[in-house]
């Protein structure tokens, strides 16, 4: 269902950020992410002349290469298009995500190692999507080959867990709160309601 009918407007300003999941041959994962701000008109700046609507202000691009345990082998980022050509001079700087995981404190880690004067505010903003873009891409993947594996069926929806260990996902939104009817279904053993 669509948002509903807006109040009369003029479109100013678009962001779009396309984040995409790929298993590697030898046996990682490449996270990647990119972001594109346009305005719907031209405007100046000192730098670059006028920058024409469509034209991208901002265009960034990285690549997290991680594995089974979502630990952060390599980085790469890219900046196309910024406000200004010092941009880019802090793209070398993500390399320092290289040894963390992505789970529990993964914002405040990337704070502490590319926030602020260290790196760019896009490519950080960035790295949210693609945090979570790494669980949707891994997770449903290796329970769907985990089910598979033990009943020769494909038939698994990813949030399934067939260890006994508490589940990553418990409690992480509504619908998988630990007193819930999907908590219930899914993993009674830790189900807490009624």
């Amino acid at each position: 269902m669509p948002l509903s009918a807006p109040a009369p407007r003029e479109h100013i300003h678009t962001r779009r950020v396309t984040c995409e999941g790929f298993r590697r041959a030898d046996g990682l994962w490449d996270i990647e992410g990119h972001l594109v701000d346009t305005k719907t008109y031209t405007f100046s700046n000192k730098e670059r002349g006028d920058i024409e609507p469509g034209v991208p202000v901002h265009e960034m691009h990285i690549r997290l290469t991680i594995d089974d345990d979502f630990e952060i082998r390599a980085v790469e980022t890219v900046t196309d298009h910024s406000p200004f050509g010092i941009c880019s001079e802090v793209t070398p700087n993500f390399e320092r995500l290289v040894g963390l995981k992505i789970g529990a404190g993964w914002r405040r880690a990337v704070q502490s190692r590319v926030g602020g004067i260290e790196g760019c505010t896009h490519i950080v903003e960035l790295l949210g999507p693609v945090a979570t873009t790494a669980f949707q891409t891994i997770w449903p993947l290796r329970a769907r080959e985990q089910a598979q594996a033990k009943t020769g069926s494909a038939q698994n929806d990813g949030v399934d867990e067939i260890s006994t260990k508490r589940p990553r996902l418990l409690n992480t939104c509504h619908s998988f709160r630990e007193d819930g009817p999907k908590t219930k279904e899914f993993w009674p053993k830790f189900y807490t309601g009624d």
